[in-house]
Order: C-alpha cells, then structure tokens, then sequence
C-alpha cells in the first residue's frame, strides 16, 4: 500500500494546480495497466493528509479547487512573505532588461548612446541597474561634456551565471538591406560617350 501512497505523493508534489481524484486515478491506471481502485487512492490520500499533519513538516496536504495540493502551513507565511518580495525585487523590468542589454553589449556606453539605441529616456532604468550594482561608472568619455560611460559589474555576472562577458549570447545577425528610393545604380544604362 505504501508504494501507491508514494505515487499519489509524487503526482500532487510534481502538479502545478490541485489535481483531481480522477486525474490522479487515470495517471495510475495507465502506468499499472490495470483500473485502481478509487477507494484505495482515497485511502492513500487519507494517509498522506494524517502524515502532513504533525508538526515536523511546514506544508501539508489541503483539499481545494476539486483537487489536491501540498501547500505551506499557515505558521511559515511570514518567512514565505519575505522571500516572495525579496525575489520580486530581484526580477528587472522590460526597460531595465532592455537597457543592461545594450549596456552589456556595447560597453563602456554613455546614457546618450543608450537613449539613442532604445529610443528613450532611460535615466530611470540606469539608476535602477546602478541601485542594483549590475552596471556601474567606467569612466568619461572624451567627447565634448565628458558623459560619463557605463559597463556591467561582477555583480551582473553573478545574476546571469556567466564568468565572462565572452558567455554572452551572440546578437543574431540583423540583415542591413538598404531600400532606395529611385534608380539603382548597377541598373543604370552607361552614359554615351560621343
């Protein structure tokens, strides 16, 4: 009996959303080759739920939306709660995403070159990428205002797991077809010399 009770364990860990009785039965019953018992996935399930109630696991097994579902204990939510919102801090926006790209691939960079490439202001998304230590200040550049030029930190190395910018994904070539307006030149009859 426990080497159902495992398998009806392994199915609810492994589901995403609570899965149904029926769910779990059809899963059985295609990987035994024969029917199961819908009482004996019930008994299963029942041993699964008292075995989750003692107090040395965090999560146990919680009957909801027509299914089941291994969810955390009601005590651990503040611990849950602090995780959750440090890894929501850690997620980058579009922009910000965007303009690491660009600072990745064509550092050092100003914050003019930036705009100009992505095609607006993006002091909002440097300063983020600076709070977060993934870019920081290389230096100036030596054109006139002397802006000042971003690269990428260990820092963003770390977040990304690469050891060397060489890691980086290559940019797929972009084909730089020039459309002209006109006449084109190699079709151009050759001018009569007379």
């Amino acid at each position: 009996m426990d080497f159902l009770q495992n398998h009806i364990e392994a199915l609810i860990f492994c589901s995403p959303n609570p899965i149904k009785l029926a769910e779990i039965k059809a899963c059985l019953s295609e990987m035994f080759n024969a029917d199961v018992p819908e009482e004996d996935i019930i008994g299963a399930i029942q041993r699964l739920e008292e075995k989750y109630q003692h107090e040395e696991f965090s999560f146990q097994l919680f009957k909801a939306a027509g299914g089941f579902q291994f969810l955390t204990k009601p005590a651990y939510q503040a611990s849950i709660s602090i995780l959750l919102k440090q890894q929501s801090k850690k997620r980058l926006s579009t922009s910000a995403m965007e303009t690491l790209a660009i600072i990745a691939y064509r550092q050092p960079i100003s914050k003019t070159e930036i705009e100009n490439i992505r095609g607006v202001n993006c002091d909002y998304a440097v300063q983020k990428l600076l709070d977060k230590s993934l870019i920081e200040i290389t230096g100036k550049a030596d054109t006139i205002g002397r802006p000042m030029l971003y690269g990428t930190t260990q820092k963003f190395m770390e977040y990304f797991g690469i050891s060397d910018l060489a890691e980086l994904p290559v940019p797929k070539e972009v084909s730089t077809e020039v459309n002209t307006i006109g006449e084109n030149p190699e079709l151009k009859e050759p001018d009569a010399q007379g």
